[in-house]
Protein backbone atom coordinates (compact mmCIF):
# COMPACT_ATOMS: atom_id res chain seq x y z
CA UNK A 1 0.00 0.00 0.00
CA UNK A 2 1.53 3.29 -0.71
CA UNK A 3 2.54 5.43 1.44
CA UNK A 4 -0.08 9.14 2.08
CA UNK A 5 2.51 12.00 1.48
CA UNK A 6 0.61 13.43 4.38
CA UNK A 7 2.22 11.39 6.51
CA UNK A 8 5.30 12.53 8.79
CA UNK A 9 8.48 11.65 9.37
CA UNK A 10 9.07 11.06 12.53
CA UNK A 11 13.04 10.62 14.17
CA UNK A 12 13.32 9.44 17.51
CA UNK A 13 16.50 9.10 19.84
CA UNK A 14 16.21 6.50 22.46
CA UNK A 15 19.51 6.61 23.47
CA UNK A 16 22.67 8.24 23.00
CA UNK A 17 21.24 11.91 23.86
CA UNK A 18 22.74 13.46 26.73
CA UNK A 19 24.67 11.05 27.64
CA UNK A 20 27.70 8.55 26.20
CA UNK A 21 26.85 5.50 24.72
CA UNK A 22 23.71 3.27 24.34
CA UNK A 23 23.10 4.99 20.98
CA UNK A 24 19.77 4.29 19.21
CA UNK A 25 17.96 5.85 17.07
CA UNK A 26 14.47 5.18 15.04
CA UNK A 27 13.62 6.73 12.13
CA UNK A 28 9.72 6.77 11.42
CA UNK A 29 7.50 7.28 8.64
CA UNK A 30 4.16 6.08 7.61
CA UNK A 31 4.14 2.19 8.24
CA UNK A 32 7.55 1.89 9.07
CA UNK A 33 10.13 2.14 11.04
CA UNK A 34 14.19 1.03 10.85
CA UNK A 35 16.41 1.29 14.15
CA UNK A 36 19.78 3.06 14.07
CA UNK A 37 22.93 1.57 16.28
CA UNK A 38 21.40 -0.69 19.08
CA UNK A 39 24.38 0.34 21.73
CA UNK A 40 24.46 -0.36 25.60
CA UNK A 41 26.29 2.21 27.84
CA UNK A 42 29.05 0.99 30.75
CA UNK A 43 27.66 1.88 34.53
CA UNK A 44 29.01 5.12 35.99
CA UNK A 45 30.55 4.22 39.26
CA UNK A 46 27.64 4.56 41.45
CA UNK A 47 25.79 1.79 39.55
CA UNK A 48 27.42 -0.76 42.32
CA UNK A 49 27.17 -4.16 40.99
CA UNK A 50 25.86 -3.07 37.25
CA UNK A 51 27.54 -4.82 34.28
CA UNK A 52 26.04 -2.53 31.74
CA UNK A 53 22.89 -0.31 30.76
CA UNK A 54 21.10 -0.47 27.78
CA UNK A 55 17.95 1.07 26.44
CA UNK A 56 14.18 0.56 27.15
CA UNK A 57 13.30 -0.58 24.16
CA UNK A 58 9.52 -0.34 25.15
CA UNK A 59 8.27 1.66 21.82
CA UNK A 60 10.26 -0.55 19.44
CA UNK A 61 8.31 -3.61 20.83
CA UNK A 62 5.06 -1.82 20.68
CA UNK A 63 5.60 -0.97 16.65
CA UNK A 64 7.01 -4.78 15.99
CA UNK A 65 4.81 -4.55 12.70
CA UNK A 66 6.64 -1.24 11.79
CA UNK A 67 10.06 -2.78 12.06
CA UNK A 68 12.05 -3.45 9.21
CA UNK A 69 15.58 -3.45 10.42
CA UNK A 70 18.42 -2.07 12.79
CA UNK A 71 21.19 -0.42 10.57
CA UNK A 72 24.32 -0.87 12.26
CA UNK A 73 26.93 2.27 11.57
CA UNK A 74 30.00 0.50 12.78
CA UNK A 75 31.06 -2.10 15.47
CA UNK A 76 31.88 0.17 18.83
CA UNK A 77 30.02 -1.64 22.22
CA UNK A 78 28.17 1.68 22.36
CA UNK A 79 26.58 0.77 18.87
CA UNK A 80 26.08 -3.12 18.81
CA UNK A 81 26.12 -3.99 22.57
CA UNK A 82 22.25 -3.99 22.90
CA UNK A 83 21.84 -6.35 20.56
CA UNK A 84 21.57 -9.97 21.99
CA UNK A 85 19.35 -7.86 24.38
CA UNK A 86 17.25 -6.71 21.80
CA UNK A 87 17.18 -10.17 19.71
CA UNK A 88 15.80 -11.88 22.57
CA UNK A 89 11.78 -9.89 22.22
CA UNK A 90 12.45 -8.42 18.27
CA UNK A 91 13.07 -10.22 15.51
CA UNK A 92 14.13 -8.11 12.74
CA UNK A 93 17.65 -8.27 9.88
CA UNK A 94 20.50 -6.46 10.86
CA UNK A 95 22.47 -4.88 8.20
CA UNK A 96 25.88 -3.60 8.76
CA UNK A 97 29.78 -3.69 7.24
CA UNK A 98 31.73 -6.78 6.75
CA UNK A 99 34.06 -6.10 9.92
CA UNK A 100 31.09 -4.74 12.19
CA UNK A 101 28.67 -8.14 11.27
CA UNK A 102 31.70 -10.03 12.07
CA UNK A 103 32.04 -8.57 15.84
CA UNK A 104 27.85 -8.61 15.92
CA UNK A 105 27.95 -12.20 14.98
CA UNK A 106 30.97 -12.99 17.75
CA UNK A 107 28.77 -11.87 20.31
CA UNK A 108 25.72 -13.50 19.57
CA UNK A 109 27.00 -16.44 19.72
CA UNK A 110 28.46 -15.81 23.03
CA UNK A 111 24.61 -15.25 24.27
CA UNK A 112 23.60 -18.45 22.27
CA UNK A 113 21.36 -16.49 19.84
CA UNK A 114 21.33 -18.55 16.34
CA UNK A 115 19.61 -17.96 13.34
CA UNK A 116 20.16 -13.80 13.28
CA UNK A 117 19.07 -12.58 10.23
CA UNK A 118 22.58 -10.65 9.40
CA UNK A 119 22.97 -9.08 6.16
CA UNK A 120 26.27 -7.46 4.83
CA UNK A 121 26.68 -4.17 3.43
CA UNK A 122 29.47 -1.96 2.03
CA UNK A 123 30.17 1.65 1.36
CA UNK A 124 28.06 2.37 -1.80
CA UNK A 125 26.33 0.19 -1.46
CA UNK A 126 21.97 0.65 -0.51
CA UNK A 127 19.24 -1.00 0.46
CA UNK A 128 15.91 -0.91 0.41
CA UNK A 129 13.52 -1.26 3.34
CA UNK A 130 9.86 -0.25 3.21
CA UNK A 131 9.43 3.41 2.09
CA UNK A 132 12.90 4.36 3.05
CA UNK A 133 16.02 3.95 0.71
CA UNK A 134 19.53 3.71 2.56
CA UNK A 135 22.58 4.41 1.14
CA UNK A 136 26.22 3.31 3.47
CA UNK A 137 28.78 6.17 3.04
CA UNK A 138 32.71 5.46 4.03
CA UNK A 139 33.63 7.33 6.76
CA UNK A 140 36.59 7.47 9.45
CA UNK A 141 36.63 6.09 12.43
CA UNK A 142 38.60 4.44 15.23
CA UNK A 143 37.15 1.40 13.89
CA UNK A 144 37.39 -0.71 10.38
CA UNK A 145 33.53 -0.56 8.59
CA UNK A 146 32.46 2.65 9.79
CA UNK A 147 29.77 3.98 7.76
CA UNK A 148 27.21 7.01 7.91
CA UNK A 149 24.37 6.70 6.14
CA UNK A 150 21.96 7.95 3.65
CA UNK A 151 18.13 7.81 4.31
CA UNK A 152 16.03 8.65 1.03
CA UNK A 153 12.54 8.79 2.89
CA UNK A 154 9.43 10.02 0.80
CA UNK A 155 9.72 13.81 2.22
CA UNK A 156 13.59 14.16 1.35
CA UNK A 157 17.35 13.37 2.42
CA UNK A 158 18.33 12.50 6.02
CA UNK A 159 21.88 11.40 6.19
CA UNK A 160 23.52 10.51 9.63
CA UNK A 161 26.96 10.25 10.48
CA UNK A 162 27.49 7.65 12.75
CA UNK A 163 30.67 8.66 14.61
CA UNK A 164 33.24 9.82 12.39
CA UNK A 165 36.30 12.49 11.52
CA UNK A 166 37.68 13.41 8.44
CA UNK A 167 40.92 11.57 7.70
CA UNK A 168 43.00 12.28 4.85
CA UNK A 169 45.91 9.44 5.29
CA UNK A 170 43.86 6.87 7.21
CA UNK A 171 45.18 3.74 7.78
CA UNK A 172 43.73 1.70 5.47
CA UNK A 173 44.12 3.95 2.30
CA UNK A 174 40.65 4.50 2.11
CA UNK A 175 39.46 8.11 3.01
CA UNK A 176 35.94 9.40 4.63
CA UNK A 177 33.99 9.78 1.40
CA UNK A 178 33.62 13.53 0.58
CA UNK A 179 32.38 13.44 -2.77
CA UNK A 180 29.50 11.00 -1.98
CA UNK A 181 28.82 13.91 0.73
CA UNK A 182 28.76 16.46 -1.70
CA UNK A 183 26.96 15.31 -4.30
CA UNK A 184 23.85 14.76 -1.74
CA UNK A 185 24.46 18.19 -0.27
CA UNK A 186 23.85 19.54 -4.28
CA UNK A 187 20.77 17.57 -4.23
CA UNK A 188 19.30 18.78 -0.81
CA UNK A 189 19.42 17.42 2.57
CA UNK A 190 16.10 17.36 4.47
CA UNK A 191 17.80 17.03 8.10
CA UNK A 192 21.03 15.90 9.40
CA UNK A 193 21.89 13.79 12.77
CA UNK A 194 25.83 14.67 13.30
CA UNK A 195 28.09 13.09 15.65
CA UNK A 196 28.87 15.46 18.75
CA UNK A 197 31.51 14.08 20.36
CA UNK A 198 34.02 16.24 19.97
CA UNK A 199 31.92 19.47 19.45
CA UNK A 200 33.72 21.09 22.28
CA UNK A 201 37.58 21.19 20.56
CA UNK A 202 39.15 23.32 18.03
CA UNK A 203 40.56 22.70 14.92
CA UNK A 204 40.57 19.64 13.42
CA UNK A 205 41.17 15.77 14.76
CA UNK A 206 44.69 14.50 13.64
CA UNK A 207 45.27 11.60 11.54
CA UNK A 208 45.84 7.94 12.83
CA UNK A 209 49.24 8.09 11.36
CA UNK A 210 50.22 10.92 13.20
CA UNK A 211 50.73 8.58 16.24
CA UNK A 212 53.27 6.45 14.36
CA UNK A 213 56.02 8.73 14.96
CA UNK A 214 55.33 8.37 18.65
CA UNK A 215 55.56 4.17 18.66
CA UNK A 216 58.60 4.33 16.44
CA UNK A 217 60.16 6.78 18.59
CA UNK A 218 59.10 4.75 21.69
CA UNK A 219 60.45 1.37 20.58
CA UNK A 220 64.05 2.95 18.90
CA UNK A 221 64.59 3.82 22.81
CA UNK A 222 63.21 1.25 24.97
CA UNK A 223 65.21 -1.37 25.88
CA UNK A 224 63.26 -4.19 27.50
CA UNK A 225 60.09 -5.29 27.29
CA UNK A 226 57.12 -3.23 25.35
CA UNK A 227 53.60 -3.61 26.57
CA UNK A 228 50.76 -1.69 24.62
CA UNK A 229 47.07 -1.25 26.22
CA UNK A 230 44.66 0.20 23.65
CA UNK A 231 41.28 -0.85 22.45
CA UNK A 232 40.60 -4.03 21.09
CA UNK A 233 38.04 -2.83 18.30
CA UNK A 234 40.90 -0.02 17.26
CA UNK A 235 42.49 -2.67 14.52
CA UNK A 236 44.57 0.61 12.67
CA UNK A 237 46.15 1.29 16.39
CA UNK A 238 46.80 -2.42 16.64
CA UNK A 239 48.10 -2.55 12.93
CA UNK A 240 50.56 0.57 13.75
CA UNK A 241 51.92 -1.56 16.68
CA UNK A 242 52.35 -4.58 15.12
CA UNK A 243 54.11 -3.08 12.18
CA UNK A 244 56.46 -1.12 14.48
CA UNK A 245 57.43 -4.13 16.35
CA UNK A 246 58.21 -6.07 13.19
CA UNK A 247 60.40 -3.20 12.29
CA UNK A 248 62.22 -3.70 15.40
CA UNK A 249 62.69 -6.75 15.34
CA UNK A 250 60.13 -7.70 18.08
CA UNK A 251 58.20 -10.59 18.07
CA UNK A 252 54.35 -9.77 19.45
CA UNK A 253 51.84 -11.47 22.38
CA UNK A 254 48.27 -10.24 22.27
CA UNK A 255 46.68 -10.79 25.88
CA UNK A 256 43.12 -10.03 27.31
CA UNK A 257 40.57 -11.81 25.91
CA UNK A 258 38.63 -9.21 23.71
CA UNK A 259 41.86 -8.48 22.37
CA UNK A 260 42.52 -11.52 21.44
CA UNK A 261 39.45 -12.37 19.41
CA UNK A 262 38.97 -9.19 18.00
CA UNK A 263 42.73 -9.08 16.19
CA UNK A 264 41.55 -13.37 15.68
CA UNK A 265 38.78 -11.82 13.40
CA UNK A 266 40.18 -8.69 11.75
CA UNK A 267 43.24 -10.88 10.89
CA UNK A 268 40.83 -13.57 9.22
CA UNK A 269 38.93 -10.64 7.21
CA UNK A 270 42.05 -9.07 5.98
CA UNK A 271 41.99 -6.27 8.33
CA UNK A 272 45.11 -7.10 9.91
CA UNK A 273 48.23 -8.35 8.95
CA UNK A 274 49.61 -10.41 11.10
CA UNK A 275 52.74 -12.46 9.50
CA UNK A 276 52.56 -15.62 11.38
CA UNK A 277 56.35 -16.01 12.31
CA UNK A 278 55.96 -13.00 14.39
CA UNK A 279 53.20 -13.44 16.22
CA UNK A 280 54.00 -16.07 19.80
CA UNK A 281 51.75 -16.89 22.74
CA UNK A 282 52.31 -15.94 26.09
CA UNK A 283 54.18 -19.46 27.15
CA UNK A 284 56.84 -18.90 24.43
CA UNK A 285 58.06 -15.49 25.74
CA UNK A 286 60.97 -17.03 27.69
CA UNK A 287 62.21 -17.93 24.41
CA UNK A 288 63.08 -14.48 23.57
CA UNK A 289 65.25 -11.53 25.20
CA UNK A 290 62.67 -8.89 26.37
CA UNK A 291 64.24 -6.27 23.94
CA UNK A 292 62.62 -8.49 21.67
CA UNK A 293 58.84 -8.43 23.36
CA UNK A 294 56.23 -6.38 22.31
CA UNK A 295 52.68 -7.38 24.03
CA UNK A 296 49.41 -5.74 22.95
CA UNK A 297 46.58 -5.73 25.44
CA UNK A 298 43.55 -4.71 26.71
CA UNK A 299 42.92 -2.57 30.06
CA UNK A 300 43.30 1.17 28.39
CA UNK A 301 40.21 2.08 30.79
CA UNK A 302 41.65 0.64 33.93
CA UNK A 303 39.41 -2.51 33.81
CA UNK A 304 40.02 -4.82 37.22
CA UNK A 305 39.67 -7.96 34.60
CA UNK A 306 41.74 -6.58 31.69
CA UNK A 307 45.52 -8.08 30.83
CA UNK A 308 46.68 -4.58 32.34
CA UNK A 309 45.08 -4.29 35.36
CA UNK A 310 46.40 -7.55 36.64
CA UNK A 311 49.66 -7.44 35.14
CA UNK A 312 49.79 -4.17 37.30
CA UNK A 313 48.51 -6.12 40.37
CA UNK A 314 50.89 -9.52 39.70
CA UNK A 315 47.62 -11.13 38.99
CA UNK A 316 49.00 -12.09 35.42
CA UNK A 317 51.50 -14.73 33.88
CA UNK A 318 53.00 -11.74 33.00
CA UNK A 319 54.26 -9.65 35.69
CA UNK A 320 55.44 -5.84 34.75
CA UNK A 321 58.44 -4.68 36.37
CA UNK A 322 61.87 -2.45 36.19
CA UNK A 323 63.13 -1.86 32.70
CA UNK A 324 59.61 -2.60 30.91
CA UNK A 325 57.84 0.19 28.60
CA UNK A 326 53.83 0.91 29.04
CA UNK A 327 52.08 2.83 26.41
CA UNK A 328 48.35 3.55 27.08
CA UNK A 329 47.50 4.06 24.12
CA UNK A 330 44.33 5.52 25.15
CA UNK A 331 42.48 8.34 26.44
CA UNK A 332 40.01 7.83 29.54
CA UNK A 333 36.44 7.80 28.87
CA UNK A 334 34.61 10.02 31.13
CA UNK A 335 34.24 8.14 34.43
CA UNK A 336 36.85 5.76 34.22
CA UNK A 337 39.82 8.48 34.63
CA UNK A 338 40.29 7.47 38.72
CA UNK A 339 40.16 3.67 37.49
CA UNK A 340 42.89 4.64 34.80
CA UNK A 341 45.05 6.48 37.45
CA UNK A 342 45.46 3.65 39.67
CA UNK A 343 46.68 1.68 37.01
CA UNK A 344 49.02 4.10 36.04
CA UNK A 345 50.32 4.47 39.59
CA UNK A 346 50.43 1.14 40.41
CA UNK A 347 52.64 0.60 36.90
CA UNK A 348 55.28 3.15 38.27
CA UNK A 349 55.16 1.81 41.59
CA UNK A 350 56.16 -1.58 39.97
CA UNK A 351 59.47 0.25 38.02
CA UNK A 352 58.19 0.26 35.03
CA UNK A 353 58.09 3.30 32.75
CA UNK A 354 54.78 4.28 31.52
CA UNK A 355 53.41 6.35 28.70
CA UNK A 356 50.66 7.82 28.32
CA UNK A 357 48.76 10.65 26.60
CA UNK A 358 50.16 13.56 28.94
CA UNK A 359 53.11 12.60 27.96
CA UNK A 360 53.21 12.35 24.88
CA UNK A 361 51.28 11.86 21.16
CA UNK A 362 50.11 8.05 21.97
CA UNK A 363 46.14 8.43 21.08
CA UNK A 364 44.03 10.04 18.78
CA UNK A 365 40.23 10.40 18.79
CA UNK A 366 38.10 8.94 16.06
CA UNK A 367 35.58 11.68 16.73
CA UNK A 368 35.05 15.21 14.06
CA UNK A 369 36.10 18.59 16.30
CA UNK A 370 34.98 22.39 15.12
CA UNK A 371 36.39 22.48 11.63
CA UNK A 372 35.41 18.76 10.31
CA UNK A 373 32.20 19.71 11.49
CA UNK A 374 32.29 23.10 10.12
CA UNK A 375 33.22 21.26 6.77
CA UNK A 376 30.30 18.91 6.87
CA UNK A 377 27.95 22.00 7.25
CA UNK A 378 29.50 23.59 4.38
CA UNK A 379 29.02 20.67 2.29
CA UNK A 380 25.62 19.01 3.59
CA UNK A 381 23.84 22.31 3.74
CA UNK A 382 20.80 20.70 5.46
CA UNK A 383 17.41 22.03 6.54
CA UNK A 384 17.55 20.98 9.52
CA UNK A 385 20.22 19.99 12.54
CA UNK A 386 19.95 17.29 15.07
CA UNK A 387 23.08 17.03 17.03
CA UNK A 388 23.45 13.15 18.08
CA UNK A 389 25.93 11.23 20.31
CA UNK A 390 27.62 13.52 23.03
CA UNK A 391 26.39 14.49 26.49
CA UNK A 392 24.00 17.75 26.60
CA UNK A 393 26.89 20.33 26.92
CA UNK A 394 28.03 18.55 23.22
CA UNK A 395 24.84 18.80 22.22
CA UNK A 396 24.25 22.64 22.81
CA UNK A 397 28.10 23.26 21.56
CA UNK A 398 27.07 21.50 18.08
CA UNK A 399 24.10 23.36 17.89
CA UNK A 400 26.01 26.71 18.54
CA UNK A 401 28.25 25.67 16.17
CA UNK A 402 25.19 24.83 13.25
CA UNK A 403 23.59 28.34 13.97
CA UNK A 404 26.98 29.88 13.76
CA UNK A 405 26.88 28.07 9.79
CA UNK A 406 23.95 29.84 9.00
CA UNK A 407 21.34 27.60 10.17
CA UNK A 408 18.40 28.98 11.42
CA UNK A 409 18.06 28.49 14.97
CA UNK A 410 14.03 27.70 14.63
CA UNK A 411 15.52 24.27 12.86
CA UNK A 412 18.23 23.00 15.00
CA UNK A 413 16.59 20.87 17.10
CA UNK A 414 18.04 19.91 20.64
CA UNK A 415 16.65 16.35 21.17
CA UNK A 416 16.41 13.80 24.48
CA UNK A 417 15.70 10.43 24.38
CA UNK A 418 12.50 9.41 24.31
CA UNK A 419 11.59 13.18 22.37
CA UNK A 420 9.52 13.10 18.87
CA UNK A 421 10.84 14.94 16.21
CA UNK A 422 8.12 15.28 13.62
CA UNK A 423 8.95 16.97 10.23
CA UNK A 424 6.22 17.75 8.09
CA UNK A 425 6.55 19.05 4.05
CA UNK A 426 5.90 22.25 5.85
CA UNK A 427 8.09 22.15 9.03
CA UNK A 428 9.39 20.35 11.86
CA UNK A 429 8.49 20.69 15.60
CA UNK A 430 9.28 18.41 18.83
CA UNK A 431 6.00 16.70 19.40
CA UNK A 432 5.80 14.58 22.57
CA UNK A 433 7.54 11.79 23.84
CA UNK A 434 7.77 8.12 23.78
CA UNK A 435 8.70 5.96 26.55
CA UNK A 436 12.86 5.43 26.94
CA UNK A 437 15.53 5.45 29.50
CA UNK A 438 18.02 2.92 30.40
CA UNK A 439 17.72 -0.66 31.72
CA UNK A 440 20.12 -1.65 33.93
CA UNK A 441 21.80 -5.39 33.76
CA UNK A 442 22.90 -7.42 36.04
CA UNK A 443 23.90 -10.98 35.65
CA UNK A 444 21.30 -12.38 33.78
CA UNK A 445 18.87 -10.00 35.39
CA UNK A 446 17.45 -7.15 32.91
CA UNK A 447 15.79 -4.10 34.38
CA UNK A 448 15.58 -5.81 38.00
CA UNK A 449 17.56 -3.33 39.15
CA UNK A 450 16.18 -0.19 39.71
CA UNK A 451 16.93 2.92 41.81
CA UNK A 452 15.86 1.23 44.96
CA UNK A 453 17.89 -1.36 44.41
CA UNK A 454 20.85 1.27 43.84
CA UNK A 455 20.28 2.95 46.52
CA UNK A 456 20.40 0.32 48.89
CA UNK A 457 23.46 -0.95 47.58
CA UNK A 458 24.81 2.53 47.82
CA UNK A 459 24.23 2.17 51.83
CA UNK A 460 25.25 -1.17 52.16
CA UNK A 461 28.63 0.16 50.87
CA UNK A 462 28.70 3.53 52.91
CA UNK A 463 27.52 2.58 56.29
CA UNK A 464 26.72 -1.40 55.96
CA UNK A 465 24.33 -3.66 57.58
CA UNK A 466 23.02 -4.57 61.13
CA UNK A 467 20.89 -7.17 61.07
CA UNK A 468 18.98 -8.25 64.80
CA UNK A 469 17.56 -11.56 65.31
CA UNK A 470 14.50 -12.03 67.92
CA UNK A 471 13.93 -15.42 68.60
CA UNK A 472 10.22 -16.30 69.99
CA UNK A 473 8.07 -19.16 70.81
CA UNK A 474 6.11 -20.12 67.47
CA UNK A 475 3.01 -21.55 69.59
CA UNK A 476 3.06 -18.38 72.46
CA UNK A 477 4.82 -15.98 71.47
CA UNK A 478 6.86 -15.17 74.12
CA UNK A 479 10.77 -13.97 73.98
CA UNK A 480 12.71 -17.16 74.42
CA UNK A 481 16.33 -15.74 74.77
CA UNK A 482 18.56 -12.40 74.00
CA UNK A 483 18.61 -11.28 70.48
CA UNK A 484 21.32 -12.22 68.28
CA UNK A 485 23.07 -8.94 66.23
CA UNK A 486 25.13 -9.80 62.83
CA UNK A 487 26.59 -6.91 61.03
CA UNK A 488 28.71 -6.89 57.52
CA UNK A 489 30.24 -3.77 57.32
CA UNK A 490 29.50 -1.31 59.72
CA UNK A 491 31.23 -2.32 62.89
CA UNK A 492 33.98 -5.25 64.15
CA UNK A 493 32.06 -6.86 66.56
CA UNK A 494 35.07 -7.91 69.06
CA UNK A 495 35.88 -4.25 69.53
CA UNK A 496 32.20 -3.08 69.93
CA UNK A 497 30.76 -5.27 72.45
CA UNK A 498 29.77 -2.50 74.62
CA UNK A 499 27.64 -1.49 72.39
CA UNK A 500 26.57 -4.03 71.18
CA UNK A 501 24.91 -5.27 73.94
CA UNK A 502 23.06 -2.42 74.74
CA UNK A 503 21.29 -3.04 71.16
CA UNK A 504 20.45 -6.38 72.62
CA UNK A 505 18.63 -5.13 76.52
CA UNK A 506 17.39 -2.51 74.30
CA UNK A 507 15.44 -5.01 71.96
CA UNK A 508 15.24 -7.41 74.07
CA UNK A 509 13.11 -5.10 76.45
CA UNK A 510 11.08 -3.42 73.58
CA UNK A 511 9.89 -7.23 72.34
CA UNK A 512 9.15 -8.39 75.96
CA UNK A 513 7.09 -5.60 76.43
CA UNK A 514 5.09 -6.75 73.27
CA UNK A 515 2.83 -9.69 73.09
CA UNK A 516 2.95 -11.13 69.28
CA UNK A 517 0.04 -13.06 67.95
CA UNK A 518 0.56 -16.76 67.45
CA UNK A 519 -0.04 -19.20 64.45
CA UNK A 520 2.56 -16.69 62.22
CA UNK A 521 0.12 -13.74 62.29
CA UNK A 522 1.73 -9.90 61.17
CA UNK A 523 4.79 -9.25 63.36
CA UNK A 524 5.87 -5.93 61.78
CA UNK A 525 4.51 -3.75 64.73
CA UNK A 526 7.49 -5.31 66.52
CA UNK A 527 10.21 -5.21 63.62
CA UNK A 528 9.09 -1.52 63.01
CA UNK A 529 9.69 -0.84 66.49
CA UNK A 530 12.73 -2.20 66.76
CA UNK A 531 14.31 -0.66 63.51
CA UNK A 532 13.00 2.46 65.11
CA UNK A 533 14.81 2.38 68.38
CA UNK A 534 18.24 0.71 66.77
CA UNK A 535 18.32 3.00 64.20
CA UNK A 536 18.16 5.87 66.25
CA UNK A 537 20.56 3.97 68.97
CA UNK A 538 23.21 3.49 66.53
CA UNK A 539 22.68 7.26 65.51
CA UNK A 540 23.74 8.91 68.96
CA UNK A 541 26.73 6.01 69.33
CA UNK A 542 28.38 5.75 66.28
CA UNK A 543 26.14 8.82 63.85
CA UNK A 544 26.24 6.42 61.15
CA UNK A 545 23.08 4.52 59.79
CA UNK A 546 23.56 1.16 58.00
CA UNK A 547 20.53 -0.88 56.91
CA UNK A 548 19.06 -2.16 59.75
CA UNK A 549 16.90 -5.61 59.37
CA UNK A 550 15.02 -6.79 62.24
CA UNK A 551 13.84 -10.74 61.84
CA UNK A 552 11.90 -12.68 63.76
CA UNK A 553 12.80 -16.38 64.39
CA UNK A 554 9.24 -18.35 65.24
CA UNK A 555 10.88 -21.80 66.84
CA UNK A 556 9.16 -24.47 67.73
CA UNK A 557 10.45 -24.65 71.22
Amino acid sequence: MAVKQTAKLRIIPLGGLGEIGKNMTVIEYGNDMIVIDCGLAFPDEDMLGVDMVIPDMTYIEANLDKLRAFIITHGHEDHIGSIPYALQKVRAPIYATRFTLALIEHKLEEYGILNADLICTAPGESVELGCFKIEFIKVNHSIAGAVALAITTPLGVVIHTGDFKVDYTPIDDEPIDINRFAQYGANGVLALLMDSTNAEAEGSTPSEKEIGKTFEKVFSEAQGRIIVASFASNVYRIQQVVDTAIRHKRVICFQGRSMVNIARIASELGYLNLPENCIVELEQLKNYDNSKVCVLTTGSQGESMSGLFRMANANHKLSVGKGDTVIISASAIPGNERSVGRVINRLFQRGANVIYDRLADVHVSGHARRQELRMMFNILKPKYFIPVHGETRHLYRHAGLAEQMGISQGNIFVLYNGNVLEISSKDAKISGGVSSGSLLVDGLGVGDVGAAVLRERRLLSQAGLFSVMIPIRSSTGELIGMPEIVTKGFIYLNDSQELINEVKQQVYAIASERIVKQNGTDNSELVAAVKSAVKQLLMERTRRTPIIIPVVLEVDA
